[in-house]
């Protein structure tokens, strides 16, 4: 396949050149999968009202998040071992959003370190934390996302447990991944990832290894792993964090309008709506029929955005449509990387873009700071 139409094009190119047990991990829910598949059907289901006959031929995508200047409302969500998608996937991706006008999230679960995308990228990126039982580790890894210049702290409430992911467990997956013989057959089938892997030295967690004590190598790290997500977490702590930090922060992983007006009680800028993909909680309700009553929870106290489930641009106008600021791509740029690296993450911004630019118009509208529900049909 040379030719990419759109997102679910490169998704389909991605499942031929990623291991299958790295593909499953992107590409999977938990439970049924239930949620999974109800972040995308009930953004579908949602129509849009048709004009005509309006001068639309002025029209801007452009937005602000957290008070940077973006070229759409999307911005790279955090993915964990997205550098296992492609050899360096987090630098690459980080490239492709600078050089688009969005921004990168980097997760703690990534492959390369916080130091090694700021080494390479220019632009300030976000940085997203999980809290783990090790709270000096938490506190370094703030102070190592400042060092770096990051620009805004991306913290993630719905992973205090893991969700069960079937798929993930008949692959054996873990962390550190398994290297089982069914797991080595198949990456010998994917000549294209294997080579760009033996041309990296990023193959493990660069955020975790090294800056553990007692954890110095991938053997050390699945034991501290496992035990490290913790179900205490609270609110007091994440005021904590919030305080340290003292920058812009972001809480993602909100799907009731009580948590997100505890997130702006702790003094949130931006508040994520989200179910962590489907991964987590199957049988929550999708990220879209969330969001409209954490909007009126929130109001003008903190920006709102949505991610799970968006795999167009005119997902995003959905969502701007029902009050969200601005919107967050997981899978969709994965797939875009898995398929084509550097390259596939820039055509998944540019479908997106102009998906988005393009029903926008149809819907009659120049701006989307002129957008509400008045373009959806109720």
């Amino acid at each position: 396949m040379t030719k990419i139409a759109c997102i679910d094009d490169l998704q389909k190119l991605a499942k031929r050149r990623v291991p299958k047990m790295f593909y499953d991990y992107a590409d999977s829910g938990s439970w049924t999968e239930s949620t999974y598949r109800a972040n995308e059907t009930d953004l579908q289901d949602i129509k849009f009202r048709q004009r005509v006959a309006l001068d639309v031929s002025k029209r801007s995508t452009e937005m602000t998040m957290l008070g940077e200047k973006v070229t759409m409302p999307v911005g790279l969500a955090p993915t964990g071992l997205t550098g296992m998608q492609h050899a360096d996937g987090e630098i690459l991706a980080a490239r492709a959003a600078a050089a688009y006008g969005v921004p990168f999230t980097l997760s703690t679960m990534s492959i390369c370190s916080i130091e090694d995308v700021a080494e390479d990228t220019n632009k300030p990126f976000w940085f997203q934390l999980y809290v783990m039982r090790d709270r000096d580790f938490v506190s370094r890894l703030i102070e190592r996302a400042r060092d770096a210049n990051c620009s805004a702290l991306m913290v993630t409430l719905d992973l205090q447990i893991l969700g069960q992911r079937h798929k993930d467990v008949y692959n054996g997956l873990s962390a550190p991944p398994k290297l089982t013989i069914r797991n080595m057959v198949n990456m010998a089938t994917k000549p294209r990832w294997c080579l760009g892997m033996l041309g990296t030295k990023r193959r493990d967690f660069r955020n975790i290894v090294g800056h553990v004590k007692g954890v110095e190598d991938m053997s050390s790290l699945s034991s501290w792993t496992n035990s490290q997500f913790d179900p205490s977490l609270s609110w007091d702590d994440v005021a904590a964090i919030r305080k340290q930090w003292g920058g812009k922060l972001i809480i993602k992983g909100v799907l009731d309008a009580e948590d997100a007006k505890a997130a702006v009680n702790i003094g949130a800028d931006a508040i994520v709506v989200s179910n962590h993909g489907g991964r987590q909680l199957d049988g929550a309700m999708s990220a879209i029929a969330a969001l409209p009553a954490i909007v009126d929870a929130v109001g003008d106290k903190a920006e709102v955005w949505m991610d799970s489930g968006i795999r167009s641009g005119q997902d995003v106008l959905r969502a701007i449509a029902l009050g969200a600021k601005a919107t967050l791509i997981g899978r969709a740029f994965l797939y875009g990387l898995g398929a084509r690296g550097q390259d596939g993450v820039r055509e998944t911004l540019e479908i997106i873009h102009k998906e988005l630019d393009v029903t926008m118009g149809l819907c009659g509208k120049s701006d989307l700071a002129s957008i509400d529900d008045s373009i959806l049909l109720r």
